[in-house]
Formats: C-alpha cells, structure tokens, sequence
C-alpha cells in the first residue's frame, strides 16, 4: 500500500475530493483518506508520482 502525505486538507469535503480522483485513477482502489493524519493510501501498481499529480491538480500539496 502507498501512502502520499497532503497539505492543505480541512474538512471531509477535502477527504471526498482526494478520495475521489484518487480511486478515478485506472489501477488504483481501496483509497482511504485520513484528515487527522494528512495522508492517503491506496493499492495500486502505478507511479506514486501520477497520484501526486492528480492531487496537485485539484488544489492540494503534496509532501
């Protein structure tokens, strides 16, 4: 399981977003989003640079 730290996450709308274009990502699945930690994880066999990338994109930081 890959874990990508985020910034900028406030409220569970936040979570719904990252959760959202993480799990559109095609290979990707069981996504799980934790505000208090500032992090997403997610199985998946792609570059964890494509996931930062979505993330970045829909207006988040990521670490």
């Amino acid at each position: 399981m890959a874990t990508v730290k985020i910034k900028g996450m406030s409220c569970q709308h936040c979570v719904a977003s990252v959760s959202k274009a993480l799990s559109a990502i095609p290979g990707i699945s069981h996504v799980k989003v934790d505000l208090t930690k500032g992090e997403a994880s997610y199985e998946g066999d792609i570059d964890i640079g494509k996931a930062k990338e979505t993330i970045e994109k829909i207006g988040f930081q990521v670490e």
